[in-house]
């Protein structure tokens, strides 16, 4: 086999991480294997192991990725001089839209180690695995340091910070269940869509006029 080289080097990886994406989230980790993946790059399995060692290598890959891909998109926005609340939705804008956009790698990255949890790693994978976790979980606490600063400066009502973040983050990721990236969608589309998936969190349903009953 000859091998790739240069640009087509890391296209032919990135082919095989969106196809193992979309085979973990389809199949799920255990029920997938390394010739679904090669099947579906449409390459054979020696190509699939001159980029990875092992399927578990793969899954990792294609969860750092993932982390990498909305942590670019979200981190920047968390530092501007906006109340904690305006900080607050477009951060949860660009997370839907990021994971509107790449839905399969946001399912591997929330189904975390579920499915492996059993696995004999080998060091180097579990060292991987425990930077990124500690990765997702800086990523949970920024959406935390937010809330807490909306909360200071009066634009986030008094409530549980932790459980605030948690309730709107597991909400957020919730959307790779039901949702599903059609031919031809916009980013213009996805941007509107995830505005209004996050001012139903944010904003909540009741009426400005409702008043609750006795």
């Amino acid at each position: 086999m000859e091998s790739p080289t240069g640009n087509d080097t890391e296209h032919s990886k990135r082919r095989i991480l969106d196809s193992a994406a979309n085979a973990f989230m389809s199949q799920g980790f255990g029920a997938t294997t390394i010739d679904d993946i090669a099947d579906s790059v449409g390459a054979t399995k020696g190509l699939i192991y001159y980029h990875f060692r092992s399927k578990f290598d793969i899954f990792l890959a294609v969860y750092e990725l993932g982390m990498d891909q909305v942590s670019g998109q979200v981190s920047p926005l968390a530092s501007t001089n906006s109340s904690g609340h305006s900080r607050l939705t477009v951060m949860s804008v660009a997370h839907l839209v990021n994971l509107m956009s790449n839905v399969a790698y946001h399912h591997v990255v929330h189904q975390g180690v579920r499915e492996q949890g059993a696995s004999a790693l080998k060091p180097r994978q579990r060292e991987k695995l425990l930077a990124l976790n500690e990765m997702r979980t800086e990523y949970e606490a920024m959406f935390l340091r937010v809330v807490e600063a909306g909360i200071r400066d009066g634009s986030i009502r008094s409530v549980s910070p932790s459980l605030a973040a948690r309730t709107l983050l597991s909400s957020l990721n919730a959307t790779d269940q039901w949702f599903r990236l059609r031919a031809g969608q916009s980013e213009d589309e996805l941007h509107e869509l995830a505005s209004a998936v996050v001012d139903i969190l944010l904003t909540g349903l009741a009426a400005s006029t409702h008043r609750p009953e006795p």
